[in-house]
């Protein structure tokens, strides 16, 4: 089996997550008392906030950098950022780092083109819905992506995600705007919706929409454990 490093913290509530799935992963691979061999590197969320809400991705990425190099170091052969919005600084690290980073949109791309669709909706954080990083690996493999029109929808999206999901915050009122912004998406043509947050599936699950949903999160420790077995 192959190391992995996880760089977490970002939320704590996802990284939870994804030490879960990708521990049940390999087990359900080999069974037994089988479970992943891998180091987590944890950050204080609210360091990392700070310099997004300053815009200043050179300090996180330094940040990041350091965690990268400190699990390379303890010998993971790859390195996973257990966050969505953290890849708008992934091919950056990918240069500075001599493993590979598991890159959770080219991952998402490559599910999204075994349904054949062309064009979904994307759900995240503002820095997701709006910058190129994640629609470009999309775009990439020629597929559209649309994502709410209304900055409200957006503003609502980005403040829940922080001050609700990532605290592990779930209400109902909150679930409910979610569904209403991503059936939005749907009747604007969207085949599928990505839940890019690593939160959001707190609040949509497949069986809520009347499309495929693809959770991000779930689709990144796939790609981590089909790596370990690899």
């Amino acid at each position: 089996m192959k190391k992995i490093g996880l760089i977490g913290g970002i939320s704590w509530v996802s990284t939870t997550d994804y030490y879960k799935l990708i521990n049940l992963g390999i087990n359900e691979k080999l069974g037994g008392l089988n479970f992943s061999e891998c180091l987590v590197y944890s950050f204080n969320y609210a360091d990392i906030k700070k310099n997004n809400d300053n815009n200043d991705w050179d300090s996180t990425y330094e940040m990041l950098l350091k965690g990268c190099e400190f699990l390379q170091s303890g010998g993971a052969e790859a390195i996973v950022l257990c966050a969505n919005t953290m890849h708008l600084i992934a091919d950056r690290l990918q240069e500075s780092v001599d493993v590979p980073v598991i890159h959770i949109a080219v991952e998402t791309a490559a599910e999204i083109q075994k349904q054949n669709l062309k064009k979904v909706g994307l759900l995240g954080t503002r820095f997701t819905m709006e910058l190129d990083f994640f629609k470009e690996k999309l775009a990439d493999k020629g597929i559209e992506t649309v994502i709410p029109e209304s900055e409200n929808d957006k503003d609502f999206i980005h403040y829940t995600i922080f001050e609700e999901l990532g605290r592990g915050i779930v209400t109902d009122e909150t679930r409910k705007r979610y569904l209403e912004i991503a059936n939005g998406l749907i009747k604007n043509g969207a085949e599928g919706i990505i839940l890019g947050c690593t939160e959001i599936p707190l609040v949509i699950k497949a069986k809520d929409l009347a499309v495929p949903i693809f959770d991000t999160t779930l689709i990144h420790a796939k790609a981590a454990v089909d790596f370990q077995l690899s």
